[in-house]
Formats: structure tokens, sequence, C-alpha cells
């Protein structure tokens, strides 16, 4: 499974103390939710986040859990449910030094079955679909989920797995997840001059391929999209819709990027956007989206590298399944947030999350 450092799930945003009305606080935190789909080849029953170096207390969001407003039921019923496995469980994990927390969806298991599953299938979302305030017609039979989850810190690393069925009854094991998440990193600049307005940070993302299953081989071939914009206003939750009139704005950044980790270049498979660049002196939110396909074509059978012809140009042959969509947004004005955590009540046909950034986009070569 690709092990990112995730900056992007739910909504949180953290702001330094004292900061003067309109000045640009520092982020840190997960801002957005994401549709999954389960190509595993088996039914899955259930999903974890799991979310290393956080503890319990700085989750402060999860998509069909408490606090929102979302029916935490069980199901398909958009009046009882919002996802088929209901609100998840967070619990503490350590090994060794190391130690995390778990955001997990679960089926229930009766002793000789369980009650929800979702299948394995390929599927084209908006990346906020998959839930059942979504517009997919989502049921049993629908091949993905919706989840997010906020933070009030960055995790060490972020781990997705789909939750299958062992030969164990009623066991489950973790199936890996192709689906990379953004990394934000708020660089503030230096104090302004007395009398002088405060300089606008600058926003940095970057998503990485997954890493390599053989150490001496390349990883697995992923293609992105990206769409971004910038916004003078803060984003809400229930805002974060693909019909809404502010991530219409977003516009296409990448048009297409094949993605590799290289075992001998720690910088390959990288893709890096706003570094450097201040955001505009009036941004209040930087919204992402990332859609994410399979690379479908020829690789080297000694070195796993994928046999592109370009690695921004694609031939339809080489774009295989879609994978999925990370949709996210950033706040840098956590007193101009117009759905806190405990706030206003979304409706639940309007709770997903959508992406975007800002511009100035650099790339790192796949070797």
């Amino acid at each position: 499974m690709n092990r990112s450092v995730l900056s992007a799930l739910g909504l949180a945003a953290v702001a330094a103390a004292g900061l003067p009305a309109g000045a640009h606080a520092g982020v840190i935190g997960m801002l957005g939710n994401f549709d999954v789909i389960n190509d595993t080849g088996k039914t899955a029953h259930g999903f974890e986040i799991e979310l290393e170096g956080l503890h319990a207390s700085q989750i402060t969001d999860t998509f069909g859990g408490a606090g929102r407003g979302f029916p935490t039921g069980r199901g398909f019923d958009p009046a009882s449910s919002v996802v088929r496995y209901g609100s998840p469980t967070i619990t503490e994990y350590s090994i060794g030094a190391i130690f995390g927390t778990r955001v997990s969806y679960r089926g229930v298991f009766d002793g000789s079955n369980w009650d929800y599953g979702t299948p394995s299938g390929t599927f084209i979302t908006p990346g906020d679909n998959c839930w059942s305030g979504g517009g997919v017609g989502y049921s049993a039979s629908t091949p993905c989920d919706h989840f997010g989850v906020g933070t009030s810190a960055n995790p060490v690393n972020v781990t997705y797995n789909w939750l299958l069925e062992t030969a164990v009854a009623g066991v489950l094991a973790n199936g890996s997840v192709t689906l990379p998440a953004p990394t934000w990193n708020v660089v503030q600049p230096p104090p302004a001059p007395i009398g002088q307005p405060p300089a606008p940070p600058v926003v940095e993302a970057k998503i990485v391929a997954p890493d390599p299953v053989d150490p001496e081989r390349f990883g697995p071939a992923i293609w992105v999209k990206v769409f971004t914009t910038e916004l003078e206003e803060a984003v809400g939750l229930e805002e974060l819709v693909a019909d809404n009139a502010k991530v219409k704005q977003a516009e296409t950044e990448v048009e297409w990027q094949l993605l590799q980790r290289d075992p001998g270049n720690p910088d390959s498979g990288k893709l890096e956007s706003g570094y450097g660049v201040p955001v505009g002196p009036n941004a209040a939110s930087i919204l992402r989206r990332y859609e994410f396909f399979k690379y479908a074509g020829l690789y080297d059978p000694e070195t796993n590298e994928a046999l592109v012809g370009s690695d921004s140009n694609p031939t339809p042959e080489e774009i295989g399944i879609y994978l999925g969509a990370q949709n996210a947004a950033l706040n840098l004005d956590v007193a101009q947030i117009p759905n806190p955590p405990g706030g206003r009540v979304p409706e639940p046909a309007s709770a997903a999350l959508l992406l975007a950034g800002l511009g100035a986009l650099r790339f790192s070569r796949r070797r």
C-alpha cells in the first residue's frame, strides 16, 4: 500500500494564537473527503485509514461520523445512513516506538455472514458521490465508498486499506489501495515591518506515487490529473461538492502526468506545486482535486519501469481503470471558516469534499 504523508481528509484548520483579524493563520490540518474504488478483486467489508504519529484527540472530524449532523446508521437510506458501514471507530495503536490512530469503517459479522460489503469492480465518479447523498445511485452493487477524516496536526504517514475476508470466518486482512493523498505545507513569511500589512504565505502541495512492492523494482505507475483554484473566502464542508459554484472555479493545472517511484531515486514519482510562490494577497482558501487512473501500458519485465512514450501525453491504450479522486481544501484564515466542527449542520446531500490549490507547478521526473 502507498504510505504517503496525507494532508487532506475531513475539515480541520488550526490557527496560530494572537493573529490580528485578516492575517493569514498558520494552518496544519487535513481537508477533504474522497471516493475510493474497490479494485482488489475481492469483496471488502470495511475500510481503514491509519494515521501514524497522531493521537485520537487529534482527530477532529470523520465523514459519516458524529459531530457533523449526518445520519450515522448503516445501509443506503439517506435518512438513516451516509456510508454503508455507518460511523467509524477511532482507536489508538502502538508498535514499539511507533504510535498512531486508526479510523475504521467495518461491516458487522453475525457469526455466519457480514451485514454489508463493498464489491470489487471499476467505476467512474466525480470524487464525491459514493455515499447515500451522492448522485450515482449508491447501492449494495456500487463498487466504491466515500471516506474522510479531519485532523488538527499532520501525521507522519497515512495508510489506506480495504478490509478483506480471510480464510478465518469473521477475520479481515488489509488489502492495498492505490490512492495518493496530497501533503500540504504552509510556509509563513517573515514578520512585516510596522505599519505594513502581513505578506501572504506560501502553500506547498505534493503527491507521491505508491511505494514499490519489491524494493529492487519500480513501483506501480499511475496517471494523475490536477484541477486547482484559490478563493478569497473560506470554504465550508457543505460547499465542497461537484456542483458547487466555488468548486466549479477549479481549472486544469495538469492535464496528465505519469507518476512512478524508482527505488534508486528518492525524488522520483513526485508532483509538486506552489513551491516558493505566495498565494494571492486576499486568498482565504486553496482548493485542489486529484484524479487517478491506472497505467495500462507496457512495463519493463526486469525493472517494472513503465515503457511509456510520453509521461504527459498518454495514448488511450495507456490509460487504465479509474482509481478514485482526492478532493481537498485548505482554509488559511480559521476565523473565516463558515462551518467548523460542532457549528452549522450541513445538509446530507451536500457534504463531500473537493479539491484544488494554487499554480506554479514544477515536476520531478519519475527517475
